[in-house]
């Protein structure tokens, strides 16, 4: 073989690496994922939601209508595609938008209302904009629209989503609110922190720079450590805002009170999003792995923005890779399946048939197996059933064809009996 096909043969075989920004979600995580969405299902369930998916590619107008006059700098963090027919879609960078179209397009204000909807997906954003590399995160999603913008919604988004991280074992974070006003106040904060900040022009990151001319409550949200210091001094918000926003903050705060959850006002709190309103808030851990693994908030503007009518909304969304990292942090265990485990082992191509029959009707029957049928040694299988610390092996070999019996094997004390095939069921279900 010549010095250049052995070179290409190389280099055939170098390894495909992921896609930069995407992640694998290996076998060893698998419990956590397993338990985050049985637990996020359960709590669902319990305070009434339903499941909802709106689609990963939605139009790129709509996040432009979504977002307004932010669209120029959240344009950066998010991942667009183009059609052959040259359309503009986007892969969603959050569930509420898609999910507030949906409610528009498919009349879900003529059901009850409000309607309590969940979904669980990934979202998609630039972790480096200008890389322009596509980061894939998995949110858990509880949203409230429709009715009336009742404070008690706002409570009631947060303290399930107190509820789910409890029944996950995360005791250990802080509860941060803000209120950002409404259309009506928040305008004259906005003139105030740009006269505050006009100030320290100069001393300003680049973000922070494009924020006091186009988005100046974004300032807020500067984790630069230079600017950090200066909006120590920033007027308050919660000092500004108007009686109305003031009386509904307050009445949050009172059902969280008569809840007895634990929080903290952070006037510097804001969502990156325009279309919020009034309440955000944000779960956050004391593990610098984990950080901010929830954010959720007001958006009474975003369907009508969207073409619907003016409709009240909450939500929130956590960052499932997040709450994982935190678990791990804390060292949380996940409790296995309480239902035990039977192996079923063969002795032979026929009985591996007969095997692989038995093994369709344990199944049915709700009866948990573990097998490797296809290791023709008997005594291969047997070590996989040791290893895997199960108690109880079934085995077929060719006398049980004949009469029709199947081996229970106890292993932990070596002793076993013949039982016939049409009670294996039943002397199963007995045993386990």
């Amino acid at each position: 073989m010549s010095p250049k096909n052995k070179k290409n043969k190389k280099e055939d075989r170098k390894k495909t690496p992921i896609a930069r920004g995407m992640h694998d979600s290996l076998p060893h995580d698998a419990p956590y994922w397993e338990k985050i969405e049985t637990t996020a299902k359960d709590i669902a369930r319990e305070h009434g939601f339903v499941r909802i998916e709106p689609p990963i590619l939605e139009s790129a107008d709509l996040y432009r209508k979504a977002l307004g006059e932010e669209i120029d700098e959240i344009e950066k963090e998010m991942c667009f595609l183009k059609t052959k027919g040259d359309h503009a879609l986007a892969l969603r960078p959050e569930y509420t938008t898609g999910i507030c179209r949906a409610y528009i397009e498919h009349s879900l204000n003529r059901q009850g209302q409000p309607q309590k909807l969940f979904s669980l997906g990934p979202v998609f954003r630039h972790d480096r904009p200008h890389l322009g590399q596509c980061h894939e995160q998995t949110q858990v999603n509880f949203e409230i629209i429709g009715g009336s913008n009742d404070p008690i919604y706002d409570a009631e988004i947060i303290s399930m989503y107190v509820d789910f991280l409890s029944e996950l074992k995360i005791k250990d974070f802080t509860l941060k609110l803000n209120s950002i006003g409404c259309k009506t106040c928040r305008p004259t904060y906005r003139r105030q922190l740009h006269n505050f900040y006009k100030n320290y022009d100069r001393s300003l990151c680049e973000d922070c720079k494009k924020h006091f001319s186009k988005n100046q409550l974004r300032l807020l949200d500067c984790k630069n450590e230079r600017c950090a210091t200066i909006k120590e001094g920033a007027p308050d918000f919660l000092n500004k805002i108007c009686t109305t926003c003031s009386t509904h903050f307050k009445s949050v705060l009172e059902y969280l009170d008569e809840a007895n959850i634990s929080y903290t006002l952070d006037n510097h709190l804001i969502q990156g999003f325009e279309y919020y309103s009034r309440t955000v808030f944000g779960f956050f851990s004391e593990e610098k792995e984990s950080g901010l693994f929830a954010t959720g908030g007001r958006y009474d503007y975003l369907v009508e923005k969207l073409g619907g009518r003016s409709t009240a909304g909450v939500g929130i969304a956590g960052d499932v890779e997040r709450i994982i990292a935190e678990m791990k942090a804390k060292e949380i265990a996940i409790s296995k399946r309480s239902q035990k485990r039977v192996f079923l082992a063969h002795a032979g191509e026929p009985a591996k048939k007969k095997a692989f029959s038995l093994l369709q009707m344990l199944r049915a029957n709700g009866i948990r197996v573990v097998e490797v049928l296809a290791k023709e040694s008997l005594t291969a299988q047997l070590k996989v059933a040791h290893k895997e610390g199960l108690d109880l092996a079934l085995i077929i070999g060719q006398k049980e064809i004949f009469e029709k019996s199947v081996i229970i094997r106890d292993l932990k004390a070596g002793a076993q009996e013949t039982v016939s095939l049409e009670k294996i069921i039943a002397q199963v279900k007995k045993r386990l």
